[in-house]
Order: structure tokens, then C-alpha cells, then sequence
């Protein structure tokens, strides 16, 4: 009787729940369907779906984070690797604007080590791999390009892992070893870099990649090595050594004013109510000079020698000074010839010759002198302030206080040329520019738990409720029905010849039959549902037929 009702149609009496016809081959689901253990099971299936496709909606939405795989690949490498990747299994993705091959980030690893054992990617060996490459009995000059190739190959991957460096190549050029040291010629090396969309690298960067590359090959200076970048821009220009230190320098000097002010004049205003510039100039040219120089009218006598002869005839004349003591120093010495004095009259006549001759040492002061100007000499500070008026303004008493206070904390020096200037004007009220609510971090994470929500919402509504409402709908008809056949059932049983009757009560469907109390209750019950639809007993009977002939 089972499967007679499999094959009954639909039985429109108001006594049964309403159950659209599917067809022979949906007849399983439909049987199973109206179970009543599955009827009842209807609203926690029901829940548990909604809470499935709730779950669907989440994981789908959330996209694990990606990660870049390698750097640098040509597009060869990157279909080989792409096809190694999912031969392995494992997902990856093509970004559209940088073509990088991404994975995601927990199989970064996972997958490096999967292409490394099929020998991926090989554009850009490592040098540990050209080093294990190297056949045995090569000559000198195969070993040392390898060597170099090697080199090269570590470098360039050392200088990619730069985060605005997309790929790079390094060149080395090394003259071979000479034993005459005026013919050793320094290595050179050069770095062609390819930067990132809209990256670019600042002067220390630049000079970090040039210190790193001479710094990983013997006798190499860092003005030996040139950067440029895709675009064929020479990166390492303006990149020198004395240049970075005076732009450090001065920047360290204008920001330790910068501080200095800023702790002065904070309190004092507020935040908001001043902004100070500040610029240094700073010599960075070293000088040093030696001087030796002689004081003047500055000596002191040492040694004398004095040699004096005197000849003539007679009495020599008296010379000397009168009066003067005779341990006095003699005065310059000079040669005269005197004339012959003429004699008295009755005096006889003399003739004197004198020849004198000095000689004197002297000390003389000597003063040697080293002059060392170093670097770093602050040749003018200029400081300007300006302070916010706002609703009171300031008064030049006050202004000249706060020009005092600026002087004092930068050391002002008017005979350097420093200057500093103070102005009050209106500030302009800005407001930040906030970004929109959708480039906040929080805002992409939020549309995906309220889509998740939203969707559990929609499954319970429209897929569980409904589910909830037919089941109890079911169970309610289930039950009056249930009461209509226990009520036929007892009809029957007690008066037997009501069957016979053309009017009869109620009809008789496949629900009473099964629901028999006894073999004779269930073949009166089976005569009069023959008598009340015979078309539908013969399709019954013929169906049976063709089953058994099957059988």
C-alpha cells in the first residue's frame, strides 16, 4: 500500500495537507518529506541551514591576505610558476596593475619550497647555486665570472628586498691584479634598479645601496658605484658623501633650534597659536693655517766687541765726554781722520790718527702660530616666527618679550648677520580633511560581518521561517485529520452496513485504509473506496499488475 500511495495523484479532500504532484521522480523526496519524523525535524533543519549559509556568506567574504611570491620575475618564469602552483595545488592570484604573482600569506613558504624542488624560477639563480654549477677543472677566468655572477646575483637580491624596489641588477667591473701598484685600478661597480609604481628612493637610500655594493667588494669605495633607475636617472648624482653629511648637519642644528622653540614658547601661546621656521647656515669648509711673525722693536743685546787704535805724534787731545764715568758703554764707533790741530805759538805741533770698530748681537722675538677651523662653523641663523592673533591681539611690548626670549634660546649674534622675525596675522581655521567613511580601515571589515548578518537574515526569513510555518501548518492538519479518520474509523467499525450507503458521510481515502484497526474494518473500508472512485482502483490494480510482471 506504500507505494500504491507513491502513484496515487493528488487527493484534494480538505481532510489532507495540500502537497503539489513532482512527478515520478521527485516521488522519494516527496515521500520523504511528509515523514512525520522529518516534519518535526523541519525547524532545526531549517536553523542549521540559515546558519550554514550564514557561515558560507563569511568565509567567502573574507579573502585571506595575499602575499608577493618573488620579485622581479619575467613573464616566462612567472606561467612556469604558475603552472608549478597549480599543479601543487595551491591558489594564487595576478595582480592587475604590477603583475606581481601573489599567494596567500600563510603558503608563502609552503610554496617557495614546492617550486624550489622543481627548480623554479630560474631567471635569477642564487650565487649559491652558480658556485654549485661551477664544473670541475674549469679554468681561472670561467671561476672568476662565476664568482662574479655570483656575486652580482646576491647583491641584486639583497638590494630587492628594499620595499620600493621592485627588481634589481648589479654590475661589477674588477680590473684583473697587477704587481706594480700604480697600475692597480679600483673596482667600479653600477645598480640598475626598477622602483615600484609611484616609489621613489630618498638620497639616503641611494647612498645606503652604494655603501652596501662597496662595502661587499674588496678595495671598492662608494663614489665608485652609480645607481639609476628605470627611467635612466642617475640616482646617486647628488648623493655624495659631504653632501649628506652637511644636509644631516644642517638639519640637525635647525631642528635643535626648532625643539628649543617649540619648549619656549608652548606654553606660553599653545599649540596651534605659533609656527616657527628655522634656517642655519653651516660652513662645512675646513681650514687650518700656520703663521710666523716677528714682533717689532722687540730685541735684546746678547754680545759686544769693540776694537779701538789711535796713532799720531805728541799729546794726543783729550777725548771723551767730561764728567762721564768711564764704566759707561762706548758710543758707535767712527773713523775720522782729525786735522792737525795748529800748534800754539811757541808750541811744538802734534799729529793724532783714531780707528774704533764695534761688534754687537742681538736676540730677536719670534711668534709661530696654527689656526684650525673645523667643519660644521655656523656662519647665520635665521628664525621667523609667526604668532596667531586671534580675538586679542598681542601688543609690541609683548612682541619685543617674545623677540628677547627667540634671541636668547638661538643664541642670536648681530656681528654673525642673525636675524629674527615676528609677526602676528589671523590663522586661517583649517579643518582636517578627514578621509570618507569608506577609506577608513574598520569600514570594508564592517561591510563584510553586516553582509554575513544580513544574509543569515534573509535564509532564516525566507528559506527557515517558511519552513517553520508549513511544518506547523502540517502538524495542525496532520492532527484534525488524524481525528477525522479516527472518527470515519469508529463509524465504520460500529455500523458495518453505512458502507453500502450511497451517502455516505465522508469518502474514504488511503490514509483510512492504511489506519485500519482490524482486516475486516480494512476491507470494508477498501469496497467502498472502489465504489466511490473505481477509475482510480483500476489504476491502482493495474499499476500492481505491472510491478508484479516487473518482479
Amino acid at each position: 500500500m506504500a507505494e500504491t500511495q507513491i502513484l496515487t495523484p493528488v487527493d484534494e479532500s480538505p481532510n489532507r495537507l495540500p502537497v503539489p504532484a513532482m512527478g515520478g521522480r521527485f516521488a522519494p523526496v516527496q515521500q520523504f518529506v511528509r515523514q512525520p519524523a522529518v516534519q518535526r525535524a523541519l525547524p532545526m533543519i531549517a536553523t542549521t541551514t540559515a546558519i550554514g549559509i550564514a557561515a558560507l556568506a563569511w568565509f567567502m567574504t573574507q579573502s585571506a591576505p595575499q602575499a608577493q611570491l618573488f620579485a622581479g620575475l619575467d613573464d616566462n618564469d612567472k606561467a612556469a610558476v604558475a603552472d608549478a602552483l597549480q599543479s601543487q595545488g595551491i591558489g594564487h592570484t595576478i595582480d592587475p596593475a604590477t603583475g606581481a604573482l601573489t599567494v596567500d600569506a600563510d603558503k608563502v613558504y609552503q610554496a617557495r619550497i614546492a617550486l624550489a624542488g622543481q627548480g623554479l624560477p630560474k631567471a635569477a639563480p642564487s650565487g649559491d647555486s652558480l658556485i654549485a654549477s661551477l664544473p670541475m677543472g674549469s679554468s681561472r677566468a670561467i671561476e672568476g665570472e662565476t664568482l662574479r655572477s655570483a656575486r652580482e646575483a646576491d647583491l641584486s637580491r639583497t638590494i630587492e628586498t628594499i620595499d620600493a624596489v621592485k627588481s634589481a641588477r648589479v654590475h661589477i667591473a674588477a680590473a684583473e691584479p697587477s704587481l706594480f701598484v700604480r697600475e692597480d685600478k679600483p673596482a667600479t661597480a653600477s645598480v640598475m634598479l626598477t622602483l615600484q609604481n609611484g616609489r621613489s628612493l630618498s638620497d639616503g637610500q641611494v647612498q645606503a645601496i652604494r655603501f652596501l655594493v662597496a662595502s661587499s667588494i674588496p678595495g671598492m669605495n662608494a663614489d665608485q658605484v652609480q645607481v639609476i633607475d628605470q627611467r635612466g636617472a642617475l640616482l646617486s648624482d647628488g648623493a655624495s658623501n659631504g653632501d649628506m653629511k652637511a644636509f644631516q648637519l644642517q638639519t640637525q642644528v635647525e631642528d635643535r633650534f626648532r625643539r628649543a622653540l617649540d619648549t619656549l614658547l608652548g606654553p606660553m601661546l599653545g599649540a596651534g597659536n605659533y609656527t616657527v621656521e628655522v634656517h642655519a647656515d653651516v660652513d662645512m669648509s675646513e681650514s687650518q693655517a700656520t703663521r710666523e711673525s716677528f714682533p717689532k722693536d722687540d730685541r735684546a743685546l746678547t754680545s759686544e766687541q769693540v776694537t779701538r787704535t789711535v796713532s799720531g805724534e805728541g799729546v794726543p787731545p783729550a777725548v771723551g765726554i767730561p764728567g762721564a764715568l768711564s764704566n759707561q758703554p762706548p758710543q758707535a764707533s767712527t773713523v775720522t781722520n782729525a786735522a792737525p790741530v795748529p800748534a800754539a805759538p811757541g808750541a811744538p805741533a802734534a799729529q793724532t790718527n783714531s780707528n774704533e770698530n764695534a761688534t754687537r748681537a742681538y736676540e730677536v722675538g719670534r711668534e709661530i702660530s696654527v689656526t684650525h677651523q673645523p667643519q660644521g662653523q655656523l656662519r647665520r641663523v635665521s628664525v621667523a616666527v609667526a604668532l596667531n592673533q586671534g580675538k586679542k591681539a598681542l601688543t609690541q611690548t609683548d612682541i619685543a618679550k617674545i623677540d628677547s626670549l627667540v634671541k636668547g634660546a638661538i643664541g642670536f649674534d648681530a656681528a654673525r648677520g642673525d636675524m629674527v622675525a615676528i609677526n602676528q596675522r589671523p590663522f586661517v581655521q583649517v579643518e582636517d580633511a578627514a578621509p570618507a567613511f569608506y577609506d577608513q580601515p574598520w569600514f570594508l571589515p564592517l561591510v563584510k560581518q553586516a553582509g554575513a548578518i544580513l544574509a543569515a537574515l534573509l535564509a532564516f526569513f525566507f528559506i527557515g521561517r517558511p519552513l517553520i510555518r508549513a511544518a506547523k501548518q502540517r502538524a495542525t492538519q496532520r492532527a484534525e485529520r488524524d481525528a477525522q479518520i479516527e472518527e470515519t474509523l469508529l463509524k465504520v467499525t460500529e455500523n458495518p452496513a453505512a458502507l453500502a450507503s450511497p451517502h455516505a458521510s465522508s469518502e474514504i481515502t488511503l490514509e483510512m485504509i492504511e489506519a485500519a484497526p482490524s482486516y475486516e474494518a480494512r476491507a470494508n473500508l477498501v469496497r467502498e473506496f472502489v465504489r466511490q472512485d473505481s477509475a482510480r482502483a483500476a489504476l491502482v490494480v493495474r499499476q500492481l499488475m505491472q510491478e508484479g510482471a516487473r518482479a
